[in-house]
């Protein structure tokens, strides 16, 4: 037995980020091997059809990034 092995939870922060981003970049190389599970399509089906009966309720690419950035501003 190997009692040397290393867990991802040994890893360093920046360690874990790599591994994550490695993981996504090889997740995104086969996206149709990925899972979309029946709620996945049921709650977009539903967001989009609420968008098209209130398109006010939507925002702009550039609301989501400049809210989204706001929250993490230091």
């Amino acid at each position: 037995m190997n009692t040397n092995t290393v867990s991802v939870f040994d890893l360093s922060p920046p360690e874990k980020l790599q591994l994550v981003e490695d993981l996504w970049d090889d997740l995104a190389m086969t996206p149709s091997e990925v899972p979309v599970y029946e709620w996945q399509k049921k709650e977009l089906a539903r967001r989009k059809a609420n968008l098209a009966n209130n398109p006010a309720s939507g925002l702009s690419w550039a609301e989501v990034k400049l809210r989204a950035r706001s929250r993490y501003v230091r």
